[in-house]
């Protein structure tokens, strides 16, 4: 008997380019340390991120404001080399039982979640800097959230090793000169490559509601 009905914003997100990685060990470890932070910077999800089978992950969250930060802070959090393709759906999720993997859940936030990372997979042979799509009511015909992810995306591909751990940083409240220290560099380098991307990207994260 299907129970625990409710809106959610639903994310999978599978690992890409991970077969090509020379270390599947040293992917996991990787992968796992990036989502241990993520979790820590949003506490209040539904369903923290966790992987699942082969490299994909699944999280839920209560709004969308959360759900589109978790994806970009797990591209941010991985080291250079590695990243994450996404989709996240809109609507309702169900628990339907357990196992002892924990709740089995169903519903339309999963299924558009589905549907969403297969056409950001489609869609990004086009746009090789894509790497989140959602889903929900009314989708179909255009949604702004969609144009606001191309951006985004497009925006953080760019960013070497470096320019994520400044990402994070700022984003974490962070003074550039405590980055600076961090880094090993002057303050002035890391204020170039903040105005480089970064600025425009950490801008556009407090900009979504």
């Amino acid at each position: 008997m299907k129970q625990n009905t409710s809106q959610r914003y639903a994310v999978i997100g599978d690992l890409v380019g991970s077969r090509q990685q020379t270390s599947r060990a040293a992917v996991q470890k990787h992968l796992l340390t990036a989502l241990q932070q993520v979790n820590a910077r949003l506490p209040d999800a539904v369903q923290k991120l966790e992987p699942t089978i082969g490299d994909e992950i699944q999280g839920v969250y209560a709004d969308l404001h959360d759900a589109l930060y978790a994806t970009v802070l797990v591209r941010l959090a991985l080291p250079e080399g590695m990243d994450c393709r996404f989709g996240i759906g809109a609507g309702e999720l169900e628990s339907v039982g357990s196992s002892a993997y924990g709740l089995i859940q169903d519903g339309q936030a999963w299924w558009s979640a589905r549907k969403a990372i297969d056409e950001a997979e489609a869609r990004g042979r086009n746009f090789p800097g894509l790497r989140t799509r959602i889903v929900r009511d009314g989708s179909e015909k255009g949604d702004v959230v969609n144009a606001y992810l191309l951006c985004r995306d497009t925006i953080v591909s760019d960013f070497d090793g470096r320019q994520r751990r400044i990402a994070l940083g700022v984003l974490d409240g962070k003074k550039l000169a405590q980055i600076a220290d961090e880094e090993g560099i002057s303050t002035s380098a890391v204020s170039q490559r903040y105005r480089a991307g970064v600025s425009v990207l950490v801008e556009s994260i407090a900009e979504v509601p």
